[in-house]
């Protein structure tokens, strides 16, 4: 479980997790939205397996 918490530094908050910096923003209000939308993602549950591995590869180039 990762432990998120939200520093001020001047007029900024940064939402940091377990203890890497992560992200600046300009008020407490999108720093504690962030923080709960991200936890509610983690909460979800995995996606399932995929039956073909990712491909980064480029498409190729369509020709008339």
């Amino acid at each position: 479980m990762k432990r998120y918490s939200i520093v001020r530094a001047g007029n900024e908050y940064i939402v940091r997790v377990d203890e890497k910096s992560i992200m600046k923003v300009s008020s407490r209000r999108k720093a504690v939205r962030l923080v709960n939308t991200a936890t509610g993602l983690l909460d979800q549950a995995p996606a399932p397996p995929l039956d073909e591995p990712l491909s980064i590869a480029c498409d190729p180039p369509e020709v008339p």
